[in-house]
């Protein structure tokens, strides 16, 4: 089995086409095809099914894409390492974050790294923490900023450096009514003007909800089914961005972060707080962000590089009283 072996068998997986995989990297059709052929009799199974000119992935073919990517993958970031170690300006940090912190305290944290380590190329990867742990675990990210727990066997160390509050979002101006089914205005109950709210305020109001990978999605339907009713959609699917303009237009509220209504005027954030915890306080809701990577590969120079700027950000940001209301660092000042 060779690595240009599996890189010609990802190729064709990914467009399900020989041609058009050739054209993509270059090589002759009768080349690749050969090369497959080869890998096919290497392995003992058919990895496609050509039926009439339509290309599907057999069994085997299904079991071997992620191994085979991951591999590539880890053969590309030895070559980085490598370069480094050679004594290259030249590296690269791929990254995976939350669209809360890049809509939050990334970009400082990008512009000092690059200003830092102009030659190291930085590729960031945005989605739900669920969606950046698979990443990571195949191999596809360096680092991902991801939200604590984990859920599953995920082998990744975990660095906790950051708590953020949860707020309830909704519109500065009030609710908005906006049209329902024909004939009809869609039932609003406005979000009471409370210093705090808790989950079980949020019953029978229309919501905006994430898409699926979001963790938040699923840590706020999980607490609304703990208080015993099944949270109202209005909207969902929605990534941050979204969900957030959502909120402005009053079609629902939505439970996220507190530092992405920072320079959002047309938004109230709300703390979201849990019941009585006892002694006649309501503890604010919170969430735990870690800086993750997988355990049985090393960090290459570029992404502890990354790591150390990063963690000094924090640090120096905690001690100026600069990051965003409701986040605190969970490093040592």
């Amino acid at each position: 089995m060779q690595l240009q072996q599996l890189a010609y068998f990802v190729a064709v997986a990914e467009v399900r086409h020989f041609t058009q995989a050739a054209e993509l990297l270059r090589v002759a059709q009768p080349s690749l095809s050969k090369q497959i052929r080869a890998l096919e009799t290497d392995l003992g199974a058919s990895l496609f099914s050509r039926a009439r000119g339509n290309i599907t992935l057999t069994p085997a073919g299904e079991a071997l894409l992620p191994l085979a990517k991951r591999i590539l993958a880890d053969v590309d970031t030895a070559r980085h390492e490598v370069q480094e170690l050679a004594g290259l300006r030249r590296g690269r940090v791929r990254l995976g974050a939350t669209p809360s912190l890049c809509a939050g305290l990334l970009g400082d944290v990008l512009r000092r790294f690059h200003d830092a380590y102009s030659g190291i190329e930085i590729l960031v990867e945005e989605g739900g923490s669920r969606d950046l742990v698979r990443e990571l675990t195949r191999g596809l990210l360096d680092l991902a900023l991801v939200i604590l727990p984990l859920h599953g066997d995920a082998p990744l160390d975990t660095r906790p450096i950051l708590r953020e509050r949860l707020v309830v979002a909704s519109p500065a101006d009030g609710e908005r009514s906006v049209p329902g089914p024909p004939g009809g205005r869609l039932p609003r109950r406005a979000v009471p003007r409370r210093a705090t709210l808790r989950i079980a305020d949020l019953r029978d109001r229309p919501m905006v909800m994430f898409r699926s990978g979001y963790d938040l999605r699923e840590a706020t339907i999980s607490a609304c089914r703990a208080e015993g009713f099944e949270p109202r959609f209005a909207v969902e699917g929605g990534e941050m961005d979204a969900v957030l303009r959502f909120v402005e237009a009053g079609l629902g509220i939505a439970v996220v972060p507190s530092m992405v209504l920072a320079g959002r005027p047309g938004l109230r954030g709300t703390p979201l707080v849990q019941a009585d915890d006892g002694d006649g306080g309501h503890p604010s809701l919170l969430r735990t962000i870690a800086l993750a990577h997988r355990k049985d590969v090393s960090l290459t120079h570029a992404a502890r590089a990354f790591q150390d700027t990063l963690e000094t950000f924090l640090v120096e940001a905690a001690l100026a009283g600069s990051l965003p209301a409701g986040v605190e660092t969970l490093l040592e000042r």
